[in-house]
């Protein structure tokens, strides 16, 4: 695995999506979830919204960097409201 820089902060981050899906996979099996209907008019299950979530924030991450000089941390705050907002209302 040469070709990429595993620091620190690039293993917690790929550890930290592993342990999502984990947990993900552990609450499905003790407690299968529903389709629900949120504000998007879709039905979404728990991993629906998983994907969405890390989606989403993947593109809040990228315009921060494209967008502001303010530091990273400020941008993982506001990935943290989208996830809770996602998970609530989604």
């Amino acid at each position: 695995m040469d070709w990429m820089a595993w620091t620190l902060p690039t293993a917690l981050f790929f550890a930290s999506i592993v342990a999502a899906i984990a947990c993900m996979a552990v609450l499905h099996l003790r407690s299968p979830s529903t389709p629900r209907t949120g504000i998007l008019g879709i039905e979404t299950m728990r991993g629906d919204r998983l994907f969405i979530t890390l989606l989403g924030s993947g593109f809040i991450n990228l315009a921060w960097i494209g967008l502001t000089d303010a530091p990273q941390f400020w941008a993982g705050f506001i990935c943290a409201i989208f996830a809770l907002c996602v998970f609530r209302w989604v």
